[in-house]
């Protein structure tokens, strides 16, 4: 995957300029996630009364659910599938409080179909939704929802990440193809996060506000915020100039979802006891931050949001010098990672 991935760098020529960022904000914990079924978290949705997560392809069967906690992070119940996911990454909810899962995940490539999973609001299990990509299977960590309500995967290609959304409507027991909606050409920062530029360059989640009017994408390294008109996401994420949000240094940062409010954005790295942490967007009015008693007292430093390089583009001549090297070493670093949570 690194070299595939290095050859991709070479080849690609100038990157996408990173747009300007606006000016950081301090990041604060929220509460930390201390329960032992939950060290893989990398779905999350945020509502009024707590928060919604689920795992990433959990081997443990026990952390086979969809978790809801309560604002201090415990976990308050747990709702099962009714059979086995294959790569649970990412989790949405529409404007009618239905919560999606992103049964999305595909390290190896080799799915003939993904799928979503539909939690309607006082369902008492989850309904399988199987679909199937037009030019062959992708890996995705990212789903974001339309102001209709439509479900739209992210892919985690590198560089350049696929947007696609179901042709027609969903059906139980049936495979619904998506189409290829549109293209999101990453942003290059410098933002500091533990896979170097390879974890730059790809999507690992995504979040529609709640109100409709935003939706973000991240990395393992910045977030991007776009401005959403009419419902319509794939123009926002196509043609809109995103806000970057810088979000460093996070162990292996892939859930992110708004605040209840939408002044913020939350995030959870995997790992174990994770710690969720609050951005305050920039410009906006920010929320009373959360009491002290919600953060353990022994809490360590949370990474501070910097401004990510942006405004130039990249001077890829010399990054062509160390891509191959550096591709290599951070994308080795996330299959060891990913291949130590499968043991």
């Amino acid at each position: 995957m690194g070299a595939a991935l290095a050859a991709i760098v070479l080849a690609a020529g100038p990157a996408a300029a990173a747009p300007s960022a606006a000016a950081p904000s301090a990041a604060a914990p929220v509460c930390r996630i201390d329960d032992e079924r939950l060290i893989e978290i990398s779905g999350l949705v945020a509502d009024g009364s707590g928060y919604v997560v689920v795992n990433d392809g959990a081997d443990d069967a026990d952390g086979r659910r969809i978790f809801f906690l309560n604002r201090r992070c415990a976990v308050a119940r747990a709702v099962a599938f009714p059979s086995r996911p294959r790569d649970t990454e990412d989790l949405a909810r529409g404007p009618d409080g239905t919560l999606w899962v992103g049964d999305v995940g595909d390290n190896g490539g080799s799915r003939e179909t993904v799928a979503l999973w539909r939690l309607k609001p006082g369902a008492g299990a989850p309904r399988l939704y199987r679909m199937s990509y037009p030019d062959g299977a992708h890996d995705a960590e990212a789903l974001v929802v339309s102001g209709d309500g439509t479900p739209m995967v992210v892919t985690k290609d590198p560089m350049t990440a696929g947007i696609y959304v179901p042709e027609g409507n969903l059906r139980a027991g049936k495979t619904t193809p998506m189409r290829k909606a549109g293209e999101f050409a990453i942003p290059v920062t410098g933002t500091s996060n533990p896979f170097g530029l390879p974890g730059r360059l790809v999507i690992t989640g995504g979040a529609t506000s709640a109100d409709g009017r935003r939706v973000v994408l991240r990395t393992y390294a910045d977030a991007f915020e776009f401005d959403v008109s009419g419902g319509d996401v794939v123009r926002a994420i196509t043609e809109g100039e995103p806000r970057v949000i810088a979000l460093p240094d996070e162990p292996q940062g892939e859930a992110i979802a708004y605040s209840g409010d939408g002044t913020a954005l939350l995030t959870v790295s995997e790992g174990s006891d994770p710690e969720m942490i609050r951005y305050p967007i920039p410009g906006r009015t920010a929320a009373p931050s959360p009491p002290a008693s919600l953060a353990p007292a022994s809490s360590p430093p949370v990474p501070q949001p910097v401004a990510a390089a942006g405004g130039t583009t990249v001077p890829w001549g010399a990054l062509v010098l160390g891509a191959a090297f550096a591709a290599a070493a951070g994308f080795l670093g996330i299959v060891v990672a990913r291949r130590r949570r499968s043991r």
